[in-house]
């Protein structure tokens, strides 16, 4: 019998009618429909503060968190696996995730630094990573490019945090697919996220 988890689903998408945003809300209604309970960060629609300011960095000196970057932390610490959803623009995250990550994923909450190295401190937590790109997916894996990017999110950010990352799928061409083509690409995110 499957166990039930928290899951946290980060979301970076401008475009409510975007095909991102379809992929998230057929991830929300597959965890719902297995009893999960889900929570969902529209960085977007949130206006979530992604630069990091002088005022950060003079909190965190003076042992303080800033609020909005605490709030997240929580969320992730109280979940089993986080979803992310987001395009790829130009071989990477769009800037509102990156600076999602720089701000949220500090050391001393997501990693640390010992006498015996690197020590991811989010170790237990699961990491699915859904991604569309607007060219074909061929493109990306002739080219490289889908290993790089593997590895930088895999290994360079989730990894390096001690996290287990269980699925990245990547949906290629979706500016130029046909409508169909989208509801393979729905029917199988679906199939995907139901092993979590």
């Amino acid at each position: 019998m499957m166990s039930l988890m928290k899951h946290l689903i980060i979301y970076a998408h401008p475009n409510p009618k975007s095909f991102n945003h379809a992929l998230m809300e057929t991830i929300c209604t597959v965890y719902r429909a297995h009893g999960h309970s889900v929570t969902v960060r529209d960085l977007y629609a949130g206006k979530f503060q992604s630069v990091l300011m002088p005022s950060d960095f003079e909190a965190m000196a003076k042992g303080r968190i800033p609020e909005d970057i605490l709030r997240e932390q929580e969320l992730i610490r109280a979940s089993d696996c986080l979803t992310f959803v987001y395009p790829i623009w130009w071989a990477g995250q769009p800037a509102i995730l990156k600076g999602y990550i720089d701000r949220v994923m500090l050391k001393g909450f997501a990693y640390d630094f010992t006498d015996k190295g690197v020590v991811g401190l989010l170790k237990g937590k699961k990491v699915a990573i859904i991604n569309t790109t607007g060219s074909p997916e061929s493109l990306y894996h002739e080219n490289g490019m889908t290993k790089s990017m593997n590895q930088t999110s895999e290994q360079g950010i989730f990894g390096f945090c001690g996290m287990d990352v269980v699925a990245h799928r990547y949906f290629g061409a979706v500016p130029s697919v046909s409508q169909e083509q989208r509801q393979v690409m729905l029917a199988e995110v679906s199939k995907l996220v139901e092993k979590f």
